[in-house]
């Protein structure tokens, strides 16, 4: 296992290390004790969240507010997707800032996302099957969000405007300035 630091403070990519033969393939998909002596930080996890979307999909940008909060380890099991987490801790050097990460089931690549991050992801495939690994439980009365296109943020989806689709949910979170978070 890989882990490659993100621009943003906490967030990493995690490579696997693929093991192939002619039968297939073989890879440690997580490894909690490498992963803390790696980075430092917790990686128990509670929660495992599975979602399938067509091309165009947009699903974000989520959070988990307060005690409820969510640390996330995703991965793109089928397809490919572009993964993207905006820095929303008010006292991190990284305030504001977002970083995206191409996700798919030929790279094998995950991305870390700590808590107090918005998160993210638009599908760039025909059809994708995106996997969220959580450190607490998922609590409806703690959502948070970030109008996907907010100006401010300007994140680049890596598709067409014309092409996106959205939940009515996601359609009307507040902008980055209105903060929720």
């Amino acid at each position: 296992m890989i882990i490659k630091p993100t621009p943003l403070k906490d967030c990493y990519i995690i490579e696997p290390t693929l093991f192939e033969d002619e039968r297939g393939y073989f890879y440690e998909k997580f490894n909690e004790k490498k992963f803390e002596e790696l980075t430092g930080l917790n990686g128990h996890f509670v929660q495992d969240n599975i979602s399938k979307s067509s091309y165009g999909v947009l699903r974000g940008i989520h959070l988990q507010k307060g005690d409820h909060a969510q640390a996330k380890l995703v991965s793109c099991l089928e397809g490919k997707v572009f993964d993207v987490a905006v820095d929303l801790r008010k006292d991190s050097p990284t305030f504001g800032k977002w970083f995206g990460a191409e996700l798919s089931s030929e790279n094998k690549f995950q991305f870390y996302i700590p808590r107090g991050f918005g998160h993210g992801f638009s599908v760039l495939s025909e059809t994708a099957v995106f996997a969220y690994k959580c450190d607490n439980y998922y609590n409806q009365e703690s959502e948070g969000g970030v109008l996907w296109n907010d100006p401010e943020l300007q994140i680049d989806w890596k598709l067409p405007a014309e092409a996106v689709i959205l939940s009515e949910k996601d359609k009307n979170l507040p902008k980055f300035s209105e903060r929720n978070f």
